[in-house]
Formats: C-alpha cells, structure tokens, sequence
C-alpha cells in the first residue's frame, strides 16, 4: 500500500453496511464558515485523521466508534487505494495551510449490532464532540449527491469499490 501524498492530511473512512446492504451516513453538524454548504450536501459517512502510531485500520475502527459509538463490526474490504480531494479555496485555512485537501483510505465493514448501538449525541462513550445531529440508513449509490461538491468524486469511487456489498 501507498503512502499518499504528504501535501494532504491522510485520513480514512468507513463505509458502514447494514445486513440489508444500506449504508449509515451522518448528518454534519456545521463547524464554521467552509461547512455552511446547501442541503443536501450535509451527509456522510464517518471519517476522520490517522493518529501517530496508527494502521489505516485500526484509525478506522477508533473514528467509526468516536463517531458513531459502533463496535459491533467485521471487516468486509478495503479501497484499493488512496482516495483524495483538494478542500476549497476558503477551507484550506482549516490546518493553517499546511495540507491541501486530504487522502483518505477507505474500509467497508458490515454491522453486526443493533441500530440502539448507535449513539451519534454521545459517540464513543460520551468523550467526544458529536460529529453529527441526525442519520439514517442510505443506499451506497446515492451518496455522491450527497456530499459536499468537492468529496463527490471520492464518493464515486468508494461506491464503485464497495458496490459488491450495496443493495440491489
């Protein structure tokens, strides 16, 4: 595997299928002025940073449950390769310019628990800032119109590498 590109923040993201193959996206909660985009380009899966130390993986795991407060989860596949986008203009300002956009490694996992696992008010055993204010169950193929304009492409290839374990 890869490293990416260092000018971006590497990442992952998890795309979290249920048994009848919908996927969990989370509704963000606007944190400041780059987030304020039109609905309905608020939802997404969970993402988020690798920590010093950390596999793609293991990151994977800590940010679903951070957000989400999902355990309940097996390993389904994993993106073959980095996925990466460029932040806008007035976004960049976010990591006092030092990273570009960010370079994510993506992870399907399939959930094994029931949906009162999920927690997104007080993720991760209530330690951590809710990443979002609502969710739902969504069919893989309609997340590209659902992010943000400049995360759709990186969308279009986590459906197209996650699409053997979507709903029909």
């Amino acid at each position: 595997m890869n490293a990416p590109d260092t000018r971006y923040r590497p990442c992952v993201g998890v795309a979290l299928f249920n048994a009848q193959g919908l996927v969990f996206v989370g509704h963000r909660k606007a944190k400041g002025a780059f987030d304020q985009v039109a609905e309905p380009y608020m939802w997404q899966m969970p993402q988020g940073g690798i920590d010093e130390g950390e596999t793609p993986f293991q990151a994977a795991i800590r940010e679903l449950y951070e957000e989400t407060n999902v355990s309940s989860v097996e390993f389904l596949a994993e993106a073959p390769a980095w996925l990466s986008y460029d932040l806008p203009p007035d976004a960049k300002k976010r990591w006092s310019g030092k990273y570009i956009g960010q370079s994510q490694r993506w992870f399907a996992l399939r959930f094994l628990g029931v949906d009162s696992e999920i927690d997104i008010h007080a993720p991760g055993g209530g330690g951590h800032k809710p990443e979002f204010d609502d969710w739902r169950w969504e069919r893989l193929e309609t997340l590209p119109d659902l992010i943000v304009p400049f995360k759709r492409q990186v969308y279009r290839d986590v459906v197209e590498a996650f699409s053997p374990f979507a709903a029909r």
